[in-house]
């Protein structure tokens, strides 16, 4: 039976309720807003299905040499209406022209974030873009299992802990399945996701978000918010209130504090990210619309850029150099304080001045830290002397 003693522990990938055989394990929402298994003792046969798939208990190290490319898609609608650089899109194209399967992540009718999946070319647009807020797995795993044992490809694209739960709930390498993650910083509260919705909707409904919308340009993108009356809401990314909080680690999952897949040595056959620090790296490939840094980290995934080469403009780069402006893809995020007093305040206060005032108390705390540290090193070569 699957317990979890620290929260810490448990990325919320799914895989032990895809697998139990007498359906026990139903996912509940702790106080803070994430998904957590909960096992009814009554009904489980003590098999240790759960506790077999799970990536935390069961690790993987992968040794490989993963190559970066810099590129973008060269059909600008599309890279226009993707995060990046349009890759995806790309990739899951060639799954569905051989009658396969693309699982992404969507919003669904009340705009919160779910898995599923797509086997045409008209549904993709419902998986590009990103989404700050984690996404509901539900039983994904167990129907891609369905699909790969039909002998479809299937693509699933996914945060690295969903990709390792996936594996380990499949128990076995599919060479019908290609796996595609993202460099991830964290994954933030449903609930926080929740309230902001009805905070920034004062009552109006919601007919459309874009977490990255591009009209902004991409370094400096904008999130908005379509409402019912014909109305939106649109802030600049670094501005916007939710993308603070979320930059700064306020609200994010336990597991993400002290993330096991930051690394360079991924499960994945591709990997996703902006090309952040793109000007310093290949100054070429910088034109403001979105460029993607793709990690090949297999020959599964090799195969596949070298099928969508043809589609796109890129430049091999090198890895370290790559990445030095995107921490997010080796270092996990970091713990603040600030999380405890966000939770106790946010629901009963204005959004945007809590996060401001929290952000406040953020820089105040790093200056009186840094002080001490000073004061510390001063002392310390007087003492010296």
């Amino acid at each position: 039976m699957i317990k979890i003693a620290r929260k810490e522990d448990c990325t919320g990938c799914h895989g032990c309720y895809n697998v139990c055989p007498k359906k026990c394990i139903d996912m509940k929402f702790d106080e803070e807003g994430f998904l957590y298994p909960s096992v009814d003792s009554d009904k489980c046969v003590e098999c240790g299905l759960c506790e077999k798939v799970c990536p935390i208990v069961h690790t993987v190290e992968v040794e490989n040499e993963p190559i970066a490319v810099g590129c973008y898609n060269k059909d600008e609608k599309i890279r226009m209406e993707s995060s990046s650089g349009g890759i995806f899109t790309l990739i899951s194209e060639l799954v569905i022209q051989s009658g396969g399967v693309v699982f992404g992540a969507e919003f669904d009718e009340n705009y919160n974030v779910r898995h599923s999946y797509v086997d045409n070319m008209e549904d993709l647009h419902r998986f590009r873009g990103s989404k700050y807020v984690q996404s509901t797995i539900g039983s994904s795993y167990y129907e891609t299992k369905q699909f790969l044992e039909q002998g479809r490809q299937v693509l699933f694209s996914g945060t690295p802990c969903q990709i390792a739960g996936l594996k380990r709930y499949l128990q076995k390498d599919y060479d019908n399945l290609i796996c595609q993650d993202i460099v991830c910083h964290g994954v933030p509260s449903t609930y926080v996701w929740e309230h902001y919705k009805k905070f920034i909707a004062n009552g109006k409904n919601i007919v459309g978000i874009k977490f990255r919308d591009k009209s902004t340009g991409w370094k400096t993108y904008s999130l908005q918010i379509d409402f019912d009356d014909g109305s939106s809401y649109k802030d600049i990314g670094n501005e916007n209130s939710y993308i603070k909080g979320f930059v700064k680690d306020f609200y994010l999952r336990p597991s993400c504090y002290e993330c096991r897949y930051k690394t360079l040595h991924r499960e994945s056959d591709i990997t996703l990210a902006d090309f952040w620090g793109i000007e310093a790296n290949v100054p070429e490939l910088d034109d403001n619309k979105g460029t993607s840094l793709i990690l090949v980290n297999s020959d599964k995934g090799k195969d596949y850029f070298e099928k969508i080469k043809g589609k796109i403009i890129f430049r091999i780069v090198d890895i370290d150099k790559s990445v030095t402006f995107n921490p997010s893809a080796y270092i996990s995020c970091t713990y603040t304080r600030n999380k405890k007093n966000f939770y106790k305040k946010y629901e009963v206060n204005d959004f945007n001045l809590l996060i401001e005032k929290l952000m406040k108390e953020n820089s105040l705390k790093k200056i009186v830290t840094f002080s001490k540290r000073i004061k510390g090193k001063i002392k310390k070569l007087y003492k010296d002397k």
